[in-house]
């Protein structure tokens, strides 16, 4: 198959620092084994998830264009998906959680294009195109999830996140990948592990993105509907998962009505979940949705909005009374007796912005070397800078081209010649430019005439402060770093080749079985049989496929690949249960063939 990026209309929205995270799915990565693992799944999952799944997955499998006999394709899911107004894109692993939450705010689905190994087939902690695909995009044909998974994502890209949090999102991400990668020690996973571990044991205050991030778990990945009785599974976590999508619904599992409290309930990975939450209906997550974004920095500002940047140290951006938006790495405050933020600072390219768009002439190539303002009103001022109209400069003497010195209520002092300001759409001043200016605080020089030109942002407060750029445009991308730890795919080796064209063998007789007689098929489905025996007797997955095709004809050989199967339940017990419901599908099926 070619390799390209399918796009639709919402892809061509996208801005640059999320592209960059796009990769072409590369379908002929897949394997035989690769489809037949997505096979089992698919029919095992259908058959179950039927009877305790939401409503809507069913339908939805159809209505995004997966198919249950092989992997979707990008191509095919963006020409559906885009019936309903989402698109879907291939991703390597895991990416930065806030670059996750803004593709779901511009209603693109990230899949990562892997599949689980065999080992792994009940469950993976890495991110693969059943957890994505067959979880994730069925249940967005409800219109009420999708619409709050589009608002998850507005507001989760918004959450500012710790230095901690990166910390952890490499540390998980590099396990994940370590966990479905070939040859590699325990040792080194187990290092991981620990690696993994340790950083989960810190004692760490949680940011907003660690919190938003447990809801998201909780919900999205982990989630029932309904009642706590009579549960249904929502949560792609589940619906992906043969394993947990049966663990989940024994008594062992403490089930809990859902609420804001779910964003202090921490999870691990790796393990199956001991608790889950039921929400009544869909719109139920919106209203949680909501109380939580009241509780963040992007709606409540203030000093502990621009305290979490500072202690974030990645961009972020401060939103002042005015609309006027600054974006940087904030890097220092002080505030006055009442914990109110009268000077800011930021380190390294900044940019200005007002309503998203950047201020003509206030990008990074003015800013280079940061930005710094006092906030507040003027001292024996009633009335707010921002407010003063053109009679109230002049009755303060803010004439352009003049000189002029003022002190903010905090004690800080500005003193230079006004040159010009800069209103905002209601006509409320947002910025001053000021030459030869110095700006003191105390015996503290906060800026200089050798400096260059002070710009004074206007505002008596911070109104709002979240992660990332207000004008994504404004920043290069190469300040969204892409991860240095890249998924390990390595070359099979000449036994694992042959084990695959096996698998090729009889997915194309049971492909052409239609268009031609069992029979006809039998000695090469012996052939095929007695290399598993010899060769490859661990294996149980083909064998199920062969028995599958033949398990009508009651004859010799399907009594022989049966009694192997059954063997291998008896020897293999991590896999007995596997092959059990494997063979329960085929009797399914063979009952509703004689009906």
């Amino acid at each position: 198959m070619e390799e390209r990026i399918e796009t639709n209309e919402l892809l061509e929205r996208l801005p640059p620092h999320l592209k960059q995270y796009i990769k072409p799915q590369d379908y002929d990565q897949y394997t035989p084994i690769n489809q037949a693992v997505w096979r089992y799944v698919m029919r095992k999952n259908v058959d179950y998830l039927s009877q305790v799944a939401h409503e809507s997955y069913l339908d939805g499998l159809k209505k995004t264009g997966i198919s249950i006999d092989t992997i979707p394709s990008m191509y095919g899911m963006n020409r559906i998906l885009k019936e309903i107004g989402w698109a879907a894109v291939a991703v390597d692993g895991f990416i930065p959680p806030n670059a996750f939450m803004e593709f779901q705010a511009y209603k693109v689905l990230v899949i990562a294009s892997d599949i689980r190994q065999l080992e792994n087939i009940e469950y993976t902690p890495a991110p693969d195109i059943i957890h994505e695909g067959a979880g994730h995009a069925p249940i967005i044909a409800s219109p009420d999830y999708a619409e709050y998974l589009r608002r998850f994502g507005e507001i989760g890209a918004k959450a500012i996140s710790s230095a901690h949090d990166m910390e952890m999102y490499e540390a998980v991400r590099e396990l994940s990948i370590l966990k479905e990668a070939d040859g590699i020690s325990e040792t080194i996973i187990q290092n991981a592990e620990e690696r993994v571990e340790n950083l989960q044991l810190k004692k760490v205050e949680p940011s907003e993105i660690s919190l938003i991030r447990n809801l998201h778990w909780w919900t999205v990945e982990y989630g029932l509907i309904g009642t706590i009785e009579i549960p249904r599974i929502y949560g792609a976590g589940l619906l992906s998962s043969i394993g947990e999508s049966t663990w989940c619904m024994k008594e062992e599992v403490k089930k809990t009505p859902y609420s804001i409290d779910a964003a202090y309930q921490e999870f691990d990975i790796t393990k199956p979940q001991p608790q889950l939450y039921v929400t009544p209906d869909f719109a139920y997550l919106q209203e949680v949705l909501e109380e939580f974004a009241n509780t963040m920095a992007v709606r409540k500002g203030g000093w502990r909005g621009l305290n979490k940047l500072i202690n974030s140290k990645q961009i972020g951006t401060i939103e002042l009374s005015t609309g006027l938006q600054v974006s940087g790495h904030f890097t220092r405050m002080i505030q006055n007796e009442d914990n109110e933020v009268v000077y800011f600072e930021t380190k390294g390219e900044t940019a200005l912005a007002y309503r998203e768009k950047e201020v003509i002439g206030h990008g990074i190539s003015r800013h280079t070397d940061g930005f710094r303002s006092p906030l507040g009103k003027l001292k024996k001022i009633n009335l707010a800078i921002e407010n003063m109209g053109p009679r109230d400069l002049q009755a303060y003497n803010f004439y352009d081209g003049k000189p002029i010195a003022f002190e903010f209520e905090s004690g800080i002092t500005v003193e230079g010649l006004n040159v010009t300001g800069m209103r905002n759409l209601r006509g409320e001043l947002m910025l001053i430019q000021f030459t030869n200016c110095t700006v003191t605080y105390k015996d503290e020089v906060l800026f200089s005439p050798e400096m260059g030109d002070f710009d004074l942002a206007v505002g008596k407060e911070i109104v709002s402060a979240f992660a990332g750029a207000a004008d994504y445009l404004s920043f290069p991308i190469s300040l969204h770093k892409l991860s240095e730890t890249k998924t390990n795919r390595s070359n099979l080796s000449e036994k694992e080749i042959k084990l695959n064209d096996l698998y090729k063998q009889v997915c194309l007789l049971r492909n052409n079985e239609e268009n031609s007689s069992l029979d006809k098929n039998l000695p090469e489905l012996k052939s095929i049989f007695e290399t598993i025996k010899k060769e490859y007797s661990a294996d149980w997955l083909l064998s199920l496929e062969i028995f599958e095709l033949i398990a009508s004809e009651n004859s010799s050989f399907s009594e022989k690949v049966l009694k192997h199967l059954l063997a291998l339940k008896n020897e293999r017990h991590s896999v007995a249960h596997l092959i059990k419901d494997g063979l329960s599908l085929v009797e399914e099926s063979r009952k509703q063939i004689s009906n």
